[in-house]
Parts: structure tokens; C-alpha cells; sequence
């Protein structure tokens, strides 16, 4: 695995989280998480939502959705090596069948013509490989730059963005490499300005990030069919009942 900084900004951050613990079992750092939070919503509206909205404005439609088709071929990769992790085999092949249709029929993943057979998305990573072979999630933590997260979902992020069977990886040319990457970032924030407005007009920003994240993660491991608790999740749940 290169070694690159945001691996470095990734396990500080894990590290030094280890290091606090406030009243809240599931989130125990969240003073220092508001902090990382409002850090990254000012990168975001500073530099990366600006830039985003350009792109979605200059990029014609075919165009944007032929990209994010691209980025998300690419991510078969990661769906076909964590399912064989998982002993998902049936996933496994459907996002192999997937990725070698999408790849040819599809114009290298410009199109995705796999899913109009009804050959749907699975989508894993290795955070929910993690999972399944027991590993307790640790922590809600929201990581600078990356986002909400936790330790074991943040070991999972570093695996897939720059492990072994990282796309990216085996690309010999480092300005190709992050070229490719900033353009899934913009790309990637370009799919989520619909959800701005949502976000603006919550009365906690913080808390409506760190709830939808860790219940779409549930969601993910458990394959949408998460277990039914009888306990409140969060302090500030139990009270309003």
C-alpha cells in the first residue's frame, strides 16, 4: 500500500480519539466531533460544494451520469472482493457479472447496461467485511476531511481507497492516479448537493449526519435487515420518551 497523507491524517485521527471519552456510550467524543464537523463544513462550502455546483452546472447530464457510472464500475472491484470475504458468493458473482458487462457492453462503465438486466448493485466494503467477522464498530467518529466514521469503518475506508485492490493502485502514474480521484470526489459531491437543503434546515446539522450515518451503516451490514433493539440508541432519544 503507497503510503499517502490522508492514511496519515486517518490513524492520527484514530489514535488521538482513543485518547478522550465523554457521557455518551455511543458517541463519547462529540465536542471533538462538532469541531471536525464544523471544520469540514467549512472546507465543504469554502471549496468543495462551490466547485461541485460548477461541475453539475458546465457538465451536461449524459455526461455527469456517464461518470458516475464510471466511478461506480469501479467500485465492482471493491463489491466482488468483500463479498468473497464475507462468504457472499452469490453477491459476488453479480457484481463480477456486473463489472464484466458494464466494462465491455458499457463502454468501460460509461453506461450501465447491467442493471437495465436487472443485475443490481452490491454494494461492500471492507468496514462491513469487518463486521461480519465480529469486529465491534468502536466509537462514532467524525474524521477531518473524510467525514462521519468510526474505527473500524475507518480501517475499511483506508483497505478500499488505497489497499491492494485498489483500482487506483495500479495505475503507474501518480497525476493520473489523482486526477481520477479528485474528479470522484467532485463527482461524488455533486450527487449529494440534492440533499443540501435537507441538511441546511435540520435544527442540528451535527446530529442529523451522525443518525442517518450510523443507521445507513446498520442498514449495509446487516444487508437491510438490521436487528430490532428495544434500547435508545442515544441519550437525547430516551429522554423525548
Amino acid at each position: 500500500m503507497k503510503s499517502n497523507p490522508i492514511i496519515i491524517i486517518l490513524l492520527a485521527t484514530l489514535l488521538t480519539a482513543c485518547a478522550t471519552t465523554g457521557d455518551n456510550p455511543k458517541d463519547p467524543y462529540e465536542e471533538r466531533n462538532r469541531a471536525v464537523w464544523e471544520f469540514n463544513r467549512s472546507i465543504d462550502k469554502a471549496v468543495l460544494k462551490p466547485v461541485a455546483e460548477g461541475y453539475q452546472y458546465i457538465t451536461p447530464d449524459p455526461v455527469e451520469a456517464g461518470v458516475s457510472n464510471f466511478f461506480d464500475n469501479l467500485g465492482e472491484i471493491s463489491n466482488i472482493v468483500n463479498s468473497l470475504l464475507q462468504a457472499k458468493f452469490g453477491d459476488a458473482g453479480k457484481s463480477t457479472g456486473r463489472f464484466l458487462i458494464n466494462s465491455t457492453i458499457g463502454l468501460a462503465g460509461l453506461l450501465d447496461p447491467a442493471t437495465e438486466m436487472g443485475i443490481d448493485e452490491k454494494d461492500e466494503d471492507f468496514g462491513q467485511t469487518l463486521a461480519v467477522w465480529g469486529f465491534e464498530s468502536g466509537p462514532f467518529l467524525m474524521l477531518p476531511l473524510i467525514g462521519p466514521s468510526n474505527p473500524r469503518d475507518g480501517i475499511g475506508f483506508a483497505v478500499d481507497s488505497f489497499g491492494v485492490y485498489s483500482p487506483y493502485d495500479s495505475l503507474n502514474d501518480s497525476q493520473t492516479e489523482w486526477t481520477l480521484r479528485s474528479l470522484w470526489l467532485i463527482d461524488t459531491r455533486a450527487e449529494l448537493l440534492p440533499l443540501e437543503e435537507q441538511l441546511e434546515e435540520a435544527l442540528d446539522e451535527y446530529l442529523m449526519v451522525r443518525d442517518a450515518y450510523l443507521q445507513r451503516r446498520e442498514f449495509l451490514i446487516y444487508d437491510g435487515r438490521p436487528p430490532i433493539e428495544d434500547e435508545c440508541e442515544f441519550e437525547e432519544d430516551c429522554e423525548e420518551w
